[in-house]
């Protein structure tokens, strides 16, 4: 793998700093290398602090457009420019700094929480770190580590929950102050607390950055300014939560298959219906 050439190709090696963070996808098609198109003639503009949303059935083009704007995937024919330059013609060590990027496994290195966090910005102090973490939950996530920030992660986070290890990769981004925040959230089910607690963070982040979001959580989801939908490769729906579930169409369906579970009136009138049976 290190001898293998590659595929990513820049024409130049232009540094931009900072980045606003506007995000111009201008005709795009992308395939893979068996030919099957997942983006044709895709176009997308995504302003400076905008935060997008991205839902769809797997195998919608999701992932690949997170890929794309990360750069590690060469696209066919048209643009993506970012802040109006093309995307190939940036230094990709200065470009990918400015990228934080949370994936569905995120991945911790052997060492303590702090370490962990701190990977983000070598120059963070102990004190802006602190000042992070005690900001998410009051600083109660803290208080279930058995050493706080020096808890040892082990091998891969091995010692951590998949919701404590999230938690750490978003500190992690928002101790760097990435220009474009990427996430693309696990599936897995968090305990109701950490759950809690990565919202806070992930609302912190959307704050600060553009965000391009893969959501699979319904908070997530409705913190977004615009919800794309997307259907074999293509944009079939954009708006707000509320006029995507008024219109009635693939975003209301889809709501109704994966997030309509997840909201508080569901859950509700769930454990109404379970009572009622049992009684």
């Amino acid at each position: 793998m290190i001898d293998a050439d590659n595929e990513v190709v820049q024409t130049d090696s232009a540094i931009i700093r900072p980045l606003r963070g506007r995000v111009q996808f201008e005709h795009v098609d992308f395939q893979y290398d068996s030919g099957d198109a997942v983006l044709r003639d895709f176009s997308l503009d995504i302003q400076p602090g905008e935060n997008v949303a991205f839902v769809g059935h797997t195998g919608a083009g999701k992932s690949t457009i997170a890929k794309l704007i990360t750069r590690y995937y060469e696209f066919q024919k048209g643009e993506i420019l970012i802040d109006g330059h093309d995307i190939r013609s940036l230094n990709l060590n200065s470009y990918r700094s400015s990228l934080g990027i949370v994936p569905q496994q995120p991945f911790l290195f052997s060492g303590t929480v702090l370490d962990n966090i701190r990977y983000g910005n070598q120059q963070a102090t102990l004190a802006e770190i602190n000042e992070i973490a005690l900001s998410i939950g009051q600083g109660e996530w803290l208080e279930s580590l058995p050493e706080g920030l020096n808890t040892d992660v082990g091998e891969r986070g091995g010692r951590l929950s998949l919701g404590q290890r999230q938690l750490v990769s978003l500190l992690r981004v928002l101790v760097q102050k990435p220009s474009i925040f990427i996430l693309d959230e696990a599936t897995a089910s968090n305990d109701p607390f950490t759950e809690a607690q990565i919202q806070d963070a992930i609302e912190l982040i959307l704050a600060r950055s553009t965000s391009i979001l893969i959501a699979h959580r319904l908070s997530t989801v409705r913190s977004a300014d615009r919800i794309i939908v997307l259907k074999e490769g293509q944009i079939i729906e954009a708006g707000n939560h509320d006029q995507l579930m008024a219109s009635g169409g693939h975003y209301a369906e889809l709501y109704n298959t994966y997030f309509r579970h997840q909201s508080s009136a569901y859950v509700e009138a769930s454990r109404d219906m379970f009572a009622a049976a049992g009684a």
